[in-house]
C-alpha cells in the first residue's frame, strides 16, 4: 500500500487505532505482571482519553485543510480565469500565507509576461499591417504597368515610359525592405552600436554625401559649420544613417532654392546637432507623431518615402544615450537637434 494514495482521514483513522492497540497491550502486558485491577482501569481510561483527543485533533485538522484547500483553489482559479488582484489573507504566519505570498508574486509576473505578449502581439499586427499599406500601392503599380503592356501594343516611347514607372516603383520597394531590415536588425539587437571616439566633421562627412545629388537637383544650398576637431565616442556608421534621415528629410520638404544649415556645438555635457530647413514646417499637432514608425503626414504623400527614417534615426540616438527633439512652425521651415552625452 503506497502513502500517497491513502486519504487523510483514513491515515489518521490507522493512526488512531494503531495508537489505542499500541496502549491497551502496554495496560495488559502491565495488568499481567502487577496483578492489580486499577492498572486495567487506568490503562484503559488513559486509551480512551487519548482517542477523544486524537478524533479531536482529526476533526479540526480536516477542517483546517478543508479551508486551506478551498482558499488555494480559489486563487488558483482567480489565476486561470485572468482576475486582475489576488485578495491577500491578513495572517502573515500561517502556511497558507506564506504560500499565498509566493502564489500572488507568481501571478504578478505572470501578468506582466501576458501584458508584454499581449503588447507584442499588437506591435506585431500594427507592422504587419503597416507593411501592407507601404506595400500594396507599388505592387498594384507593377501589375497596372504589367498588364498594360500585355493587353496592348506600345510604342518605343511608351514603353521606356512603362520601364522607368516599374523602375521606379521597385526603388520604393527596394527603399522599403531595406530601411525594414536596418529597424528589424537595430531592435532585434542582431547589429549592436559600437562606440568609439571619432571625429565628428567624418561622421557628418558620410551623412552629407548622401544628399548632395538631391540637393543640387533642387538647388538648395546646404552650409555645415563643425569644428573640425571635435572628437566624440559614438557609433560612426549608425550616427552617419541617423544625421543622413534627417538630412534627407529636409530636401525632400524644402521647396527649390532653399537651404539646409547644419551646425555641431558642444555643450558642457552633451554635443548638439543642428539640422535647419526652409521647408513646409510641421504643424504643432504632429510633431510628437513624426517619430513613429511609417508615420506621414496627409499632405507628403506625393513625396518618395515610407515613414521610417526619423523613427530609425531616433532608435539609433536613443540606444547611444541621446535624445532628439523638433521645433517647427508650418510655413518657416524646422529645426531638429540631436543631443548625444559626451560621456557615456
Amino acid at each position: 500500500m503506497k502513502l500517497e494514495r491513502i486519504s487523510v482521514k483514513k491515515l489518521f483513522l490507522m493512526i488512531c487505532i494503531g495508537a489505542a492497540v499500541s496502549m491497551l497491550t502496554v495496560c495488559m502486558v502491565l495488568f499481567v505482571i502487577t496483578g492489580e485491577r486499577w492498572v486495567l482501569i487506568g490503562g484503559v481510561l488513559l486509551t480512551v482519553c487519548a482517542l477523544v483527543w486524537m478524533f479531536f485533533l482529526t476533526f479540526v485538522f480536516g477542517k483546517r485543510l478543508s479551508v486551506f484547500t478551498k482558499e488555494l483553489c480559489r486563487i488558483i482559479d482567480c489565476m486561470i480565469s485572468g482576475s486582475e488582484e489576488l485578495v491577500q489573507t491578513v495572517d502573515s504566519e500561517t502556511l497558507f500565507a506564506r504560500i499565498s505570498y509566493r502564489l500572488s508574486r507568481l501571478y504578478s509576473i505572470m501578468q506582466e509576461n501576458r501584458r508584454k505578449v499581449d503588447e507584442e502581439r499588437r506591435e506585431l499586427q500594427m507592422l504587419v499591417s503597416d507593411i501592407s499599406h507601404q506595400v500594396k500601392m507599388p505592387v498594384s503599380n507593377l501589375k497596372m504597368v504589367a498588364d498594360t503592356l500585355l493587353a496592348k501594343p506600345v510604342t518605343e516611347q511608351e514603353r521606356k515610359e512603362f520601364l522607368q514607372g516599374i523602375r521606379d516603383q521597385t526603388d520604393k520597394l527596394e527603399f522599403l525592405f531595406q530601411a525594414l531590415v536596418k529597424t528589424s536588425r537595430l531592435e532585434t539587437g542582431i547589429i549592436r552600436l559600437e562606440k568609439k571616439d571619432g571625429l565628428l566633421i567624418d561622421t557628418l562627412a558620410i551623412a552629407c554625401g548622401g544628399i548632395v545629388y538631391a540637393a543640387e537637383k533642387k538647388n538648395i544650398s546646404v552650409t555645415v559649420d563643425c569644428p573640425a576637431d571635435l572628437h566624440l565616442s559614438h557609433d560612426s556608421k549608425w550616427t552617419a544613417e541617423a544625421l543622413f534621415n534627417l538630412l534627407d528629410n529636409a530636401v525632400k520638404y524644402t521647396p527649390n532654392g532653399g537651404a539646409i544649415c547644419v551646425s555641431v556645438k558642444k555643450w558642457e555635457m552633451y554635443v548638439e546637432f543642428k539640422v535647419t530647413d526652409t521647408g513646409k514646417g510641421i504643424s504643432e499637432s504632429s510633431q510628437a507623431a513624426i517619430f513613429r514608425r511609417f508615420y506621414r503626414e496627409e499632405d507628403v504623400h506625393d513625396e518618395q518615402g515610407v515613414g521610417i527614417g526619423l523613427y530609425l534615426a531616433r532608435e539609433i540616438v536613443t540606444r547611444q544615450g541621446g535624445y532628439m527633439k523638433v521645433t517647427s512652425e508650418v510655413g518657416r521651415g524646422s529645426t531638429f537637434s540631436v543631443f548625444f552625452p559626451c560621456r557615456w
